[in-house]
């Protein structure tokens, strides 16, 4: 598969195309652990300000076919280095996320590093195996998206 899938760091005009793919019911749902207005362009706005300004973030947007198709992220959550993603639900299910993800761990190549993925996220769960990313445990967590609690996979590639 040739997918033209390319990382590009991330610019201010960026923000209002990411804040529509937060907006979305569905994505939310499959996301889960999201912020509790994701409607909130202020709140989303103030967020990624505080998230890109943090030295030790990496953020990537995602391009297929030259359009912003998504974001990739590198952040400490405790205390260890986390990868995470948001692919526009338009673009779900052409391997970007996957391709993406195979980009980026290009660029960041320390190990360990994890992945946290809601236990029903199974397109999600499938793209983290195919990176090579091993089943280390599990979390309950209250999903802001769901209303209520539910178990988060944790994820780590050790090599």
């Amino acid at each position: 598969m040739n997918l033209k899938v390319k990382l590009r760091k991330l610019k201010k005009e960026d923000l209002k195309i990411l804040f529509d793919f937060q907006t979305d019911q569905v994505s939310n749902y499959m996301a889960a652990f999201v912020s509790k207005d994701p409607n909130n362009w202020k709140e989303f706005k103030n967020k990624w300000e505080n998230i890109s300004n943090h030295h030790d973030n990496i953020i990537r947007i995602i391009l297929y076919n030259d359009e912003i198709s998504g974001y990739i992220s590198k952040y400490k959550l405790l205390e260890k280095p986390n990868i995470g993603y948001w692919i526009g639900r338009k673009y779900w299910g052409k391997g970007i996320a996957t391709q993406a993800v195979k980009e980026f761990l290009k660029l960041y190549k320390n190990r360990p590093l994890q992945a946290r993925v809601a236990f029903d996220n199974l397109a999600s769960i499938k793209i983290l195996e195919k990176c090579r990313f091993s089943k280390i445990g599990e979390d309950k967590y209250f999903a802001n998206a769901r209303k209520r609690v539910i178990t988060e996979y944790i994820y780590e590639l050790s090599k």
